[in-house]
């Protein structure tokens, strides 16, 4: 299982050691689940980044504001925005089971859109603290 796509929980001795030795990498961050402590261990969440270009009839049709919804019930942040050629780009940053769910529903978008492709960039995270945003 690669580092980006698990959490992990271990010994608070462990964890950081082992999980920051691949965020020293680039592309995660890690960061302490609040409340997450499960009989001495810590969980961890890997954060992750990813952009996205969603393709189709995506504007004109609340896309951004599905985009915007579904981000604040997943605790993504990032932004969203229309661009000048007809697509959707979103920047999200996250958990990374929580980005996959998010992936899902840009794939399938809100009533009235339809979603013909999407490009998926992993990038590497900004470590905003919060905050999902309509540009």
């Amino acid at each position: 299982m690669s580092p980006g796509n698990v959490r992990q929980c271990a010994p608070k001795t462990r964890v950081p050691r082992v999980l920051r030795a691949a965020q020293d990498l680039g592309h995660f961050k890690i960061r302490p689940g609040p409340g997450r402590v499960n009989h001495g261990y810590d969980c961890y969440s890997v954060i992750v980044a990813r952009r996205y270009l969603i393709s189709g009839r995506v504007q004109g049709v609340g896309f951004r504001y599905f985009t915007e919804a579904t981000a604040r019930r997943e605790g993504i942040i990032g932004w969203v925005r229309n661009t000048p050629d007809g697509r959707v780009e979103v920047a999200a940053e996250g958990d990374a089971e929580a980005l996959e769910r998010f992936e899902r529903s840009l794939r399938h978008g809100p009533r009235g859109a339809r979603v013909e492709r999407v490009d998926v960039d992993d990038t590497i995270p900004a470590g905003r603290e919060a905050g999902f945003t309509i540009k």
